[in-house]
């Protein structure tokens, strides 16, 4: 009787094996899809991309750290760098903007803004 259960135990677990192997080799020809699908042609956005990656790549060469990371960020963006230092004009605008914000601290609103517009205008 042991040996009757020991058998049928091996058989349901020999037509298990058998039919996982079976689901296997019909599962190939669903991965040699996807592999086809994969090796499909990019897409012209892609492509466009890969060019301006190429592109500012090759621009970015001489840089490092963060300076390249800042550069690619912006190349890839499409933005212009800049690389330049702001003009003394630039300067002068950007120190009366903060020192007018310091000023207006504790102003919100409507009286924050027009204590700005006079003040930046002085």
């Amino acid at each position: 009787m042991k040996q009757l259960i020991v058998a049928a135990v091996c058989a349901l677990f020999a037509v298990t094996v058998h039919a996982q192997q079976g689901e296997a080799k019909k599962g190939a020809p669903a991965a040699e899809k996807k592999a086809e699908q994969a090796k499909k042609e990019p897409s012209e956005a892609q492509k466009r991309q890969q060019a301006r990656m190429q592109d500012c790549n090759a621009k970015a060469e001489g840089k490092s750290g963060d300076e390249r990371k800042k550069f690619m960020s912006s190349c890839l963006k499409g933005e212009a760098p800049s690389g330049k230092e702001p003009t003394a004009a630039q300067k002068k605008q950007q120190d009366r903007m903060r020192d007018c914000s310091a000023q207006a601290k504790g102003k919100a609103g409507d009286e924050r803004k027009k204590f700005m517009s006079e003040c930046l205008k002085g």
